[in-house]
């Protein structure tokens, strides 16, 4: 696997495609250059308080993965990619299984800081906000303290390949990312009485997050950085 550290704006690295004959799997280690909100691919803007964000200043962009919308801040985040082509040894045509391996990662990247985790392997979990956010439902692969989310796992799949998102945060805040959706009163407090203690973060350790799962994917001995 080789890294790219990648930077630019949060809509522009959504919009990357998953390469054409890619040679080996790929890590995207991305830096946004501030704070935004990304919907999923199903989801339309008008999910959105669009007037909100503009306010905060954070930008509103698509992903093409599925799942629902997630609060990005390069201060209090860790977001990796994975993109990996059919003829990979880890690649998994059962669309549940294809994320264990990643969250497996992921685990003993956390374990290395000290953090006990567990990986959930059920199928996407219905609940009441889990459409409208990510961090408000589990899915397969996914990585948890107790029964708290900490590491959000999406992904899209071409005839290319499968392109994993991966995020976690240095603490869960709900409100973050509610306050920028389009909704009642009404339904915000219900949402954030809800989501309070679906996740988590892993506190001030995100630097060395970063390193621990870029060198787990990387395998011991390997640094090719672009």
């Amino acid at each position: 696997m080789r890294l790219l550290e990648l930077t630019g704006s949060i809509a522009d690295f959504h919009a990357r495609p998953i390469p054409d004959d890619l040679p080996e799997a790929e890590a995207w280690s991305y830096r946004p250059p501030g704070r935004g909100l990304v919907l999923g691919s199903a989801q339309q803007e008008s999910v959105a308080d669009l007037a909100a964000a503009e306010r905060a200043g954070i930008a509103v962009a698509k992903r093409r993965s599925g799942g629902g919308a997630v609060y990005v801040d390069p201060a209090r985040c860790v977001w990796v990619d994975v993109v990996l082509p059919p003829h990979d040894e880890r690649w998994s045509d059962d669309v549940r299984e294809a994320t264990y391996w990643l969250g497996e990662a992921w685990q003993r990247a956390l374990a290395s800081l000290g953090i006990d985790t567990r990986l959930y392997r059920g199928g996407l979990e219905q609940t009441p906000w889990g459409r409208l956010v990510c961090f408000a439902a589990l899915g397969p692969g996914e990585v948890l303290v107790g029964d708290r989310k900490l590491v959000g796992i999406s992904q899209r799949r071409t005839r290319a390949g499968a392109r994993f998102q991966c995020i976690a945060y240095d603490r869960w805040d709900a409100h973050d990312v509610l306050d920028l959706l389009d909704l009642s009163d009404a339904d915000r407090t219900a949402a954030a009485a809800d989501l309070a203690t679906r996740a988590t973060g892993v506190g001030d350790h995100l630097d060395a997050l970063r390193a621990a799962i870029v060198a787990e994917l990387l395998g011991s001995g390997r640094t090719p950085v672009e």
